[in-house]
């Protein structure tokens, strides 16, 4: 109930963020006009972001005859965790990372890149897609692929206001120095909420994901070959290109060192292996 009120104030502060910028870019008429569009976005997310998010990664569909054995092992894991069989997809990238999408448990998709099925051994894989199916079962993704969509509209709107300014309520330009501002800051914001929404809910299915499977140590091992590949050797392209979805991934491919760390997504690797590891120390044994 916590973790459900607390995304609430944060899916209600993006859009007070997006409000703001229709206040700055039209006055009073701007900011009216941006709750709607705001409302719209939020319904059109709720139906339909899962297929958009796919699209945006080239997903294909996969089944028991095109992927026996990577379909067959996410539909054990799935009837382990109690839930509804998700549809399953393959991303043609090299680089190893995987995601959950969808509205809720009966309408979830799973998503894997080929890198990750490549690089993997069968126990961390089986980890991994534990790890997605726990954010199904927590209902994670229909939060996840709404901030998404509603970050990247931030960004576009604060471009937006950049380029042809803004107006006051009786009609007049802002100062373009306040425009400059809002490109910048807006999109920062809108970061930041993101990243209060996803850290917490990575470890929780972490949690859920080691519990899933039955082997703590499988997951931490995969996160760690992730994160070595997540540090440039290998870029997602599809991230790259839409870097507001990075928050949906098991590891975020555009975190770095330095500053852009601080402001990644997730939490760091070395404290969800140790979480992980504590955990198979405390008695979890592999299924």
């Amino acid at each position: 109930m916590f973790n459900l009120m607390k995304t609430a104030i944060l899916m209600a502060a993006i859009t007070a963020l997006f409000m703001a910028i229709g206040s700055f870019i039209g006055g009073q008429q701007g900011m009216v006009i941006a709750l709607v569009i705001a409302i719209g976005m939020n319904f059109f997310s709720y139906w339909f972001s899962d297929k958009l998010v796919l699209k945006m990664y080239n997903a294909q569909q996969v089944d028991a005859s095109s992927a026996p054995h990577f379909y067959r092992m996410v539909e054990e894991l799935a009837q382990r965790a109690g839930l509804p069989m998700p549809r399953v997809y393959l991303i043609q990238e090299d680089a190893p990372n995987a995601f959950a999408t969808g509205r809720n448990p009966d309408h979830a998709a799973v998503a894997a890149t080929t890198g990750i099925l490549r690089v993997l051994s069968e126990r961390e894989l089986r980890g991994v897609m534990a790890h997605e199916l726990a954010h199904v079962k927590h209902r994670d993704i229909l939060i996840s692929t709404v901030s998404a969509t509603m970050a990247g509209a931030i960004s576009m709107l604060a471009n937006f206001a950049m380029f042809f300014g803004g107006r006051s309520d009786d009609g007049r330009p802002t100062n373009p120095i306040v425009g400059l501002l809002v490109m910048l800051l807006a999109p920062l914001a809108a970061s930041l909420i993101q990243m209060s929404i996803s850290r917490a809910r990575e470890f929780e299915a972490d949690r859920g994901g080691a519990d899933i499977s039955g082997d703590p140590q499988a997951l931490a091992s995969a996160l760690q070959k992730i994160h070595r590949y997540a540090q440039g050797v290998i870029p997602m392209q599809a991230a790259e290109r839409h870097p507001e979805t990075a928050q949906m991934l098991i590891m975020n491919p555009l975190s770095g060192g330095g500053l852009r760390g601080l402001f990644s997504t997730h939490p760091s690797t070395e404290e969800r292996v140790e979480r992980l590891l504590a955990m198979a120390a405390s008695g979890m044994r592999r299924a």
